[in-house]
């Protein structure tokens, strides 16, 4: 890959990687209400998680979707429910420690993983980088668009998590902590335009 092209891939990385989505409300909604040490596995598995998505699109999954079209309906469905049931969950988590625990538990790193699966916007960059970087889906080029998004989202997304940690003082106040889980929860929702 040539090195305007590898500049392009980073500028694409780096923009789709930090700009607001499912997987960083949900790291800014964690660092805010579970702190940092609590928010790693979570991140470390959205950067994880995300990489080997670019890896096994490239390899098949991307024909996969294009040979069955209602792939597509079925993943939007179960995308909207997921996506759904965890702005309830962020909308209704508990205040940050005081010592004590808050309600429920920041995602898992297993759940991270996963979660890239049901997520419209990893699936949009995911889909847009093989098409736009290895557009004849060689391994080698596979490889080097999933290598250069590793090394660009995870520290993209966890200055989400870092951002939620600093609000935790100021969201100290249940009503603060109230409208904030609230606005992170309708922001979480208000992604799902990426579906629609």
């Amino acid at each position: 890959m040539e090195k305007t092209t590898l500049a392009a891939l980073s500028a694409f990385a780096l923009v789709s990687s930090i700009t607001p989505g499912p997987n960083n409300m949900m790291l800014m909604a964690s660092g805010a209400n579970f702190g940092l040490r609590r928010t790693v596995p979570h991140a470390l598995g959205v950067g994880i998680g995300f990489t080997l998505m670019i890896i096994l699109v490239g390899v098949g999954l991307m024909g996969l979707f294009d040979m069955f079209p209602v792939l597509n309906i079925v993943l939007k469905v179960v995308s909207v429910a997921y996506l759904l049931w965890l702005a309830w969950k962020i909308a209704n988590a508990g205040a940050p420690g005081n010592g004590e625990s808050p309600r429920g538990k920041p995602m898992s790193f297993l759940q991270a993983v996963m979660f890239q699966w049901v997520n419209p916007k990893a699936w949009s960059m995911a889909l847009s980088a093989i098409a736009l970087y290895a557009p004849d889906r060689n391994f080698a080029a596979i490889l080097l668009v999933a290598v250069i998004f590793g090394l660009i989202n995870l520290p993209s997304t966890s200055i989400w998590a870092v951002m939620g940690v600093s609000l935790r003082g100021w969201l100290s106040s249940p009503g603060r902590l109230r409208v904030f889980n609230w606005t992170m929860a309708a922001l979480l929702v208000g992604s799902l335009a990426l579906l629609i």
